[in-house]
């Protein structure tokens, strides 16, 4: 007498309608039935194997950035510390503080007064040589308004994102400081009648000198087409600067000279970085 056939050899038999109907309607027979018909389905191809699709499932996609998640990238991106751009960040946390502690000293949070700007230490040219030479970096620090100190510290990022990472950190630190100097010098020599001056104004400029100076040097370090853009910014945005300060009297455009041919000599002189990154 011969064997009778398994479960497995039984729904092998069956054909793919049958298998599906009774995997569709498992609820309607003992859980075997429906549970042999889905594995027969599986062995032929029919249906996926759940527990392999669950291996084999491609990860799941990371969640779409949000607005507040890329606003706190980019300021992140501004205000961080990071290789490569170090001292920009310095400097503007120092210009901020200042501006604040400046701010929240004085009558007028949005516009100090010059009594104020003279006591914190601005360029006046009674006090600065040969009494106080301090001021001559100090004024560097303090600015004469809100719309004044955003104004300089867009053009801080601006130039601190290109050129820190092709001078250096300490070279850029070295040559805005001396820069700033060469600013407050220039602008006490060409206002021969008395000048209260602040800003970062010239330590930008001499920025925008050590950044031409560099390009000039190292040309490898922009593709052709990224230096022209690079000159056409940097030309337009001191073109734009020098042109307002003609225009606007209280603007020291004799700091903002001074400051870049300071930072066009030094970024000629100064031997070339050996670390970039340093």
């Amino acid at each position: 007498m011969a064997d009778s056939p398994t479960p497995a050899e039984l729904f092998a038999r069956k054909t793919d309608a049958e298998l599906l109907y009774l995997a569709q309607h498992a609820q309607q027979y003992p859980a075997a039935v429906g549970q042999a018909a889905v594995q027969e389905l599986q062995r032929r191809g029919l249906v996926p194997d759940m527990q392999s699709a669950a291996i084999q499932s491609p990860p799941p996609r990371s969640p779409e950035p949000t607005a507040g998640s890329v606003t706190w990238g980019a300021i992140r991106g501004i205000f961080g510390f990071r290789a490569g751009y170090r001292v920009t960040p310095l400097l503007l946390w120092l210009n901020l503080l200042g501006y604040m502690a400046l701010g929240l000293s004085g009558h007028n949070f949005w516009q100090p007064a010059s009594a104020e700007l003279v006591r914190w230490g601005s360029n006046f040219s009674p006090l600065t040589l040969p009494d106080e030479p301090w001021r001559l970096l100090s004024s560097t620090f303090l600015h004469g308004g809100v719309a004044h100190l955003l104004l300089n510290m867009s053009s801080l990022v601006f130039l601190g994102l290109l050129t820190e990472r092709l001078t250096g950190s300490r070279r850029l630190l070295l040559v805005y400081l001396l820069c700033g100097v060469g600013g407050s010098l220039a602008s006490l020599w060409w206002h021969t009648a008395g000048v209260n001056s602040v800003g970062a104004s010239g330590a930008i400029f001499g920025l925008y000198g050590l950044l031409l100076a560099t390009l000039v040097r190292r040309p490898a370090a922009f593709s052709r087409p990224e230096r022209y853009t690079v000159l056409l910014f940097v030309f337009y945005l001191m073109v734009s600067s020098l042109t307002g300060g003609l225009q606007a009297h209280t603007t020291d455009n004799a700091a903002h000279v001074g400051g870049l041919l300071t930072g066009a000599v030094l970024g000629a002189a100064l031997p070339p970085a050996t670390s970039p990154q340093a």
